[in-house]
């Protein structure tokens, strides 16, 4: 991007250099054709005697007109050349020590010549640019780096306690049934979250280090929506939610089915993990001749214009006093954001009156 606009810049100022060399060019020899007319006129007007020096001097001066007319036209050329291409290393060089104001982090313009607004009006638009993009990558490194702090922190936890319950299995010998099966049932629950933990380690460095390709086949996407629905029914029961399916039958497109398996699984358990207990999980699926839309809409809390415009963020999280049951990583909608791009497609999000509603729009020709 940066190139293309620099390129843009150097465009632009040969244009602003040609024009007037082009401009002044004409203008010098429309001068030089009214000097040869006012010449023809004193010749021809005023009466003469031979042997004059000015008589004689003009009259030479009349007979080779043309080619002192040329010679005088390649000089006042060459020296108007000459003059621009002066003005134009100036030019440059102002670009390139301004240039190194585009390095600058702080959010002062760049000021260039009147004759080069265009440009500097560009080079202000790509130093903005660069300090915007800075500044995202700054804040996304620094949430990453505080993700990897309460990862470290939450993985103390839930390691604690199974090591603590564990080690009463173990010296406890005459440790009632009942008692033993709580112990067993805390400890398979902290192992399980703490399972979760290290997959949230793994996903932040294999989001960092993996580039997404796809893979494409042809797919019935309602029987896939069906199924991944399925494998979500013990996780709605655990909040007394249900699923509306609205789904057209034998919707069939070509995309990678892993990846887009990934982004319906996510989307539905965003959906679950941030709707209100006893609600209701909808997903529409319509098929508009090649194109697909896929919604999922809950109840829940209403996402602030400010969230809905960084959701799709890096390392972003809703949830930023990172309660377990709504814990991640923060990836899963920038990695399903990605993965629909490289369809190309989109993914928009809405949330107004407690409902939020994902869209997923796919081409039905990428």
């Amino acid at each position: 991007m940066n190139k293309e606009k620099n390129s843009r810049s150097g465009q632009t100022l040969t244009k602003i250099t040609f024009t007037r060399l082009f401009t002044t060019s004409v203008l010098f020899t429309v001068i030089l054709g009214l000097a040869v007319l006012v010449l023809s006129y004193i010749i021809t007007r005023f009466t003469w005697y031979e042997g004059d020096f000015l008589y004689e001097f003009l009259l030479q001066i009349y007979n080779n007109r043309i080619p002192i007319l040329l010679i005088i036209w390649l000089m006042g050329i060459i020296i108007i050349i000459l003059f621009h291409w002066r003005k134009t290393l100036n030019h440059i060089d102002t670009i390139v020590e301004a240039s190194n104001e585009l390095v600058d982090p702080n959010d002062d313009l760049i000021h260039l010549p009147v004759a080069l607004k265009q440009v500097e009006d560009q080079m202000n638009q790509v130093k903005q640019e660069g300090i915007r993009n800075a500044r995202i990558a700054k804040e996304a490194e620094q949430r990453k780096n505080d993700l990897i702090v309460y990862l470290a922190h939450d993985l103390k936890t839930p390691l604690t306690s199974v090591i603590g319950y564990l080690s009463l299995l173990r010296d406890e010998q005459e440790i009632s049934e009942k008692l033993r099966g709580k112990y067993l049932s805390i400890s398979l629950e902290k192992a399980i979250r703490l399972e979760d933990l290290i997959n949230e380690f793994f996903e932040v460095t294999r989001f960092n280090l993996s580039q997404l390709t796809l893979d494409r086949s042809r797919v019935n996407l309602s029987r896939m929506l069906e199924q991944i629905v399925f494998e979500f029914n013990p996780m709605l029961a655990s909040k007394n939610l249900q699923f509306s399916l609205q789904v057209e039958e034998n919707i069939e497109m070509i995309c990678d089915v892993s990846k887009m398996e990934r982004v319906f699984d996510n989307l539905i358990r965003n959906a679950i993990n941030y709707s209100f207990e006893g609600g209701t999980v909808k997903i529409i699926a319509t098929k508009m001749n090649d194109d697909v839309e896929v919604c999922f809409e809950n109840k829940g809390n209403t996402i602030s214009k400010e969230k809905q415009s960084r959701i799709f963020e890096q390392f972003y999280r809703l949830d930023a006093s990172r309660g377990t049951q709504t814990g991640g990583a923060g990836l899963g909608l920038a990695i399903a954001k990605q993965i629909v791009e490289l369809h190309q497609g989109t993914i928009t999000v809405f949330s107004e009156n407690e409902i939020i509603r994902f869209t997923v729009f796919l081409p039905g020709s990428p």
